[in-house]
């Protein structure tokens, strides 16, 4: 169960555990050493099976950034065109991830994330057969049927954890997702570098490889909790969603917003960087551009780790920590306007605002992710990925046409949106001493 109260004129979210006659408390369970030893080596299994989807997620879409400028002369198509290959795959995904959802809270996590999988694999191929072709449609289509099969990937695998785990094991479970997350956005920009040293477009046909390992992973490893409800109709169930935001809106979409913001300038400054280390004074392309991509994201993937272990259910140092993550993303995208020339200052910068995004998002998910019912957790945490899925894919086309006004109109610009961002949080996320 979840509820929400006021304390003192603030907001508090408060979490209470499900809990099934077929659950035993968390203290009878660690009495039997040998079912203590079966439990944790289950959990470190369900760990690994859980984190590799959205490690693919990640791959199948930041793998490709690098390649995106030889992509755009092999195919003969324009900047904006080619950062479509990113964005499309991302407006798809969001639009169909609230229905991917409902799905899930209607008949299961799994039942959605299986053929989803599948599907995204199998577009991958279709994708790279459109590069072999020259064929920029067969391309953008195929990319677009990924990210209808992306949508029942991550942001299905949050609620599954929401189902699975409570407490500490769950901020540490979505702490380890917003890692692998962050871990497949260090290893992409690599990998995908290094994979263009066969053939420009091998990304594409090594993604499947991928995702059949995720497949196998999710299949096998990971068993999802029986459920002791039958699904609502739909009418009582979209009234169950318009209740908890009629409850929690104004936290809920002040943490929608930062959540897809910090992903807007994630990707944004990725491409960013991708297209000025091509050109003069640089020219660094190929494994070296890609290392240099990976600077700022493991920041961001260290901080989100360890922020994902420490947070547990500690609302305090949740709201200390969502605060200082903004602060540091505005602080460094302002001083970015100016010192946006010097390479390693630049670089420095950004790694700044990557910890700021660490900081930030295992907080949101946590909070977003326990906030409600198992019954309604696949929509709202659905929502939630859907527009940070959105932030994606606007990231890369709306700083590449403000790139092409100025660089220092792009850094004006996320720092103005990261502050106020950052008041949104201040005033209205204001979580209780103890989320429980």
């Amino acid at each position: 169960m979840s509820a929400t109260t006021k304390s003192k004129g603030k907001l508090t979210v408060t979490f209470t555990s499900e809990i099934t006659s077929q659950a035993p408390p968390e203290n009878e369970k660690t009495k039997s050493s040998p079912d203590a030893q079966g439990g944790r080596k289950s959990k470190i299994w369900e760990y690994i099976a859980l984190s590799t989807v959205p490690l693919v997620l990640v791959l199948g879409n930041s793998m490709l950034v690098p390649i995106l400028p030889k992509l755009k002369t092999e195919l003969g198509v324009s900047q904006f065109q080619s950062s479509l290959v990113i964005s499309l795959f991302s407006f798809a995904a969001a639009l169909i991830i609230p229905i991917a959802g409902y799905l899930s809270d209607r008949f299961s996590r799994k039942a959605v994330m299986i053929p989803s999988l599948i599907l995204y694999g199998g577009a991958g191929i279709l994708a790279g057969f459109g590069a072999v072709w020259d064929s920029y449609g067969v391309l953008i289509g195929a990319r677009a049927l990924q990210g209808i099969g992306a949508a029942g990937t991550a942001p299905i695998a949050m609620a599954l954890v929401g189902d699975l785990y409570k407490n500490g094991q769950e901020s540490q479970a979505l702490g380890l997702i917003e890692a692998s997350n962050g871990t497949g956005k260090v290893v992409s920009p690599i990998l995908g570098a290094l994979l263009a040293l066969i053939v420009w477009y091998a990304a594409f046909f090594a993604f499947p490889a991928f995702c059949l390992l995720s497949l196998l992973a999710v299949i096998f490893l990971l068993k999802e909790p029986k459920r002791t409800e039958p699904p609502q109709p739909l009418k009582q169930y979209m009234e169950s969603i318009k209740r908890i935001f009629a409850a929690n809106g104004r936290w809920l979409i002040s943490s929608f917003f930062g959540g897809s913001l910090a992903l807007f300038i994630l990707f944004g400054v990725l491409f960013f960087l991708s297209n000025i280390l091509e050109e003069p004074p640089y020219s660094i392309d190929g494994v070296r551009k890609g290392f240099i991509l990976a600077i700022p994201l493991f920041g961001m993937v260290l901080t989100a780790y360890i922020t994902g272990t420490v947070i547990r259910k500690n609302g305090v140092l949740m709201r200390w920590l969502m605060n200082i993550g903004l602060a540091l993303m505005v602080v460094s995208l302002a001083l970015a306007i100016w010192l946006n020339t010097n390479l390693y200052v630049f670089i420095g910068l950004l790694t700044i605002s990557s910890i700021g995004t660490g900081l930030l998002l295992p907080c949101l998910n946590t909070m977003i992710t326990g906030a409600v019912e198992k019954a309604e957790r696949g929509m709202i945490t659905s929502l939630y990925s859907s527009l940070r899925f959105f932030g994606v894919a606007l990231g890369p086309p709306l700083f590449g046409w403000l790139m092409g006004i100025s660089h220092q109109l792009v850094f004006i610009t996320v720092s103005a949106l990261s502050l106020i961002a950052l008041g949104l949080v201040f005033f209205l996320v204001k979580p209780g001493k103890q989320v429980q």
